[in-house]
């Protein structure tokens, strides 16, 4: 079950409230805050085309760019047991532990349809 919405590339998340009956989304990945709503899937699916078009419309007359940037850097946070046995397979394998979780990271991406199940 997917609980976000595609479209041009960029990506949302969705939350329901059982409250108001209506769907929410949060435009993610970018640098401003854009949140958009629907009562139906169908309308929640186009208020989401419809804020990335219209995103994408306000950078271009303004002049900047839309998508956040990434450093490359991020910290993760792990059990002291999980932190230990990468170490070693680190070491076993002549590999940097930041050498180890790169190639971790790069074969997640390279398989998360097989990885997470989707």
């Amino acid at each position: 079950m997917k609980n976000y919405l595609e479209y041009k590339g960029y990506i949302s998340t969705i939350t329901f409230s059982s409250e108001d009956m209506t769907f929410f989304g949060k435009l993610e990945g970018i640098h401003d805050l854009i949140l958009f709503e629907g009562d139906s899937v169908s309308k929640l699916t186009l208020a989401f085309q419809n804020a990335v078009d219209d995103y994408l419309k306000t950078c271009k007359e303004e002049g900047k760019a839309p998508e956040k940037t990434y450093k490359g850097v991020f910290n993760v946070r792990v059990s002291k047991t999980t932190h230990k046995k990468l170490s070693e397979i680190a070491i076993k394998n002549s590999l940097k532990l930041n050498d180890l979780v790169n190639k971790s990271l790069h074969f997640l991406v390279d398989n998360e349809d097989e990885v997470l199940g989707n």
